[in-house]
């Protein structure tokens, strides 16, 4: 599994997501906030195979285990340490 620090992530690598809890979303450095379940059901409606994301979480649970899943699917991910 591919992982960075969030102070190593620059916006034109790719897009940052956080999925942190909507109420718990502190935008960092222009990260979106998205939901992991809805990702995870169906990542094709979220997400394009050709881009590079960069997920995170405060605890890095739900960022390890999309960083995971995703990847066997096909897609670019990164998981990023805050």
């Amino acid at each position: 599994m591919k992982s960075i620090k969030i102070e190593e992530y620059n916006p034109s690598m790719g897009i940052l997501i956080s999925l942190e809890d909507k109420e718990d979303f502190v935008p960092r450095n222009g990260s979106i906030n998205m939901d992991i379940d809805k990702i995870l059901a169906n990542p094709s409606k979220y997400l394009d195979k050709d881009k590079t994301y960069y997920f995170y979480c405060h605890q890095g649970s739900r960022s390890r285990r999309a960083v995971q899943i995703l990847g066997v699917y096909g897609y670019k991910v990164v998981k990023v340490t805050i």
